[in-house]
């Protein structure tokens, strides 16, 4: 048994990988073989991943407020506390926060030697993001 006590700050999301405010809390990243790790990641309202894809797929787990997510091709749909997304290996998709509300989950990625956790793209246009529901 490893017991870590909470030390990592809050890091805020860097600008090469979301849009507006986001902030990041690690935690889960056990050393290999394990190729799991997991970060709690806060977004303000209106704030969003670009659009990426992971290489051995990514589950979130919405704890808080309302969000949105969409994989490339489909609607946006709307996530709230309690629903759990997969993200299928390879499939571009982004998430994040609705436009009046904060959303809150937990990111779960895999990675190991030959596959990154996350490969980002493009930032998700306002345009796209517009096309919320209402």
């Amino acid at each position: 048994m490893q017991i870590v006590r909470s030390s990592n700050p809050t890091t805020k999301g860097p600008p090469e990988w979301f849009t507006g405010d986001v902030y990041i809390d690690a935690v889960a990243a056990a050393p290999a073989p394990s190729r799991v790790s997991a970060n709690l990641v806060h977004f303000m309202p209106g704030a969003r991943t670009f659009w990426h894809r992971h290489a051995l797929s990514q589950t979130v787990f919405v704890t808080e407020g309302v969000g949105l997510c969409q994989r490339r091709g489909g609607p946006v749909e709307v996530i709230r506390p309690g629903d759990r997304v997969l993200f299928e290996a390879d499939e571009e998709h982004w998430h994040g926060a609705s436009p009046n509300r904060l959303m809150v989950h937990l990111a779960i990625n895999e990675a190991d030697d030959d596959n990154a956790a996350v490969e980002w793209l493009d930032p998700v246009t306002d345009e796209e993001y517009a096309q919320s529901p209402e």
